[in-house]
């Protein structure tokens, strides 16, 4: 499998519209007469054109004519946050290999913003009766992975900590799955309080929004 360049005798994809819903996307363009399947390529926002070499057969995806009919076009779970580019490419055959139509208008790209993936967390605290002690549990719920260096835990005595800065600061062991993560419980003093911050806010804040819950 490799690429060619368009030209005016080989099929190229026009009129692409997407549309996002609840982290879903839709994609539908428009089929030349006679292509009967395409492939798919997903990636992060901002780059250049597709190379041969940046997008090897693993990283693209075959869709037929038939499914893009029975489905009402493309569909895709949004996993990534921020911008996703996604790139329809031609395919067609020619003595038995198959080629990739690359197109330089851009006519084949839609460009779609996942948005900012939401974070919520929970804390519960359990005082026994006669301890110096109490127990917390901490569960994250994520809508996409979340790597365990984006968040962090704060600890101060006497009152909530109001920023990373206020307490003493802990980092998570282990990274978040999509969906409720309930973390192992910690021992913390009776007068200890927590909260659960960015480690760092500008950077991880264009991406997530924390939600208590």
């Amino acid at each position: 499998m490799r690429y060619i360049e368009h030209s005016p005798d080989l099929p190229g994809i026009t009129d692409i519209i997407s549309r996002v819903e609840e982290r879903t996307c839709t994609l539908r363009w428009r089929w030349p007469e006679g292509l009967q399947a395409v492939y798919i390529h997903k990636g992060p926002g901002g780059g250049d054109h597709l190379e041969e070499d940046s997008c090897p057969p693993g990283g693209l995806k075959l869709y037929t004519r038939e499914e893009y009919k029975a489905n009402g076009g493309y569909h895709d779970r949004l996993e990534e946050i921020g911008l996703v580019v996604y790139t329809v490419l031609a395919r067609v055959t020619e003595n038995g290999e198959t080629l990739l139509v690359r197109q330089r208008d851009g006519a084949n790209l839609a460009t779609v913003s996942a948005g900012k993936a939401l974070i919520r967390y929970a804390i519960h605290a359990k005082r026994g009766l006669f301890r110096k002690e109490q127990t917390v549990h901490m569960t994250i719920t994520a809508e996409v992975p979340v790597g365990r260096e984006v968040l962090c835990y704060v600890k101060k005595h006497g009152g909530y900590p109001a920023d990373k800065e206020d307490g003493i600061l802990f980092p998570f062991v282990q990274d978040f799955a999509p969906g409720r993560n309930a973390l192992p419980p910690i021992e913390i003093g009776r007068d200890d309080r927590i909260r659960i911050f960015f480690t760092d806010g500008p950077k991880y804040g264009r991406y997530y929004e924390l939600v208590p819950e």
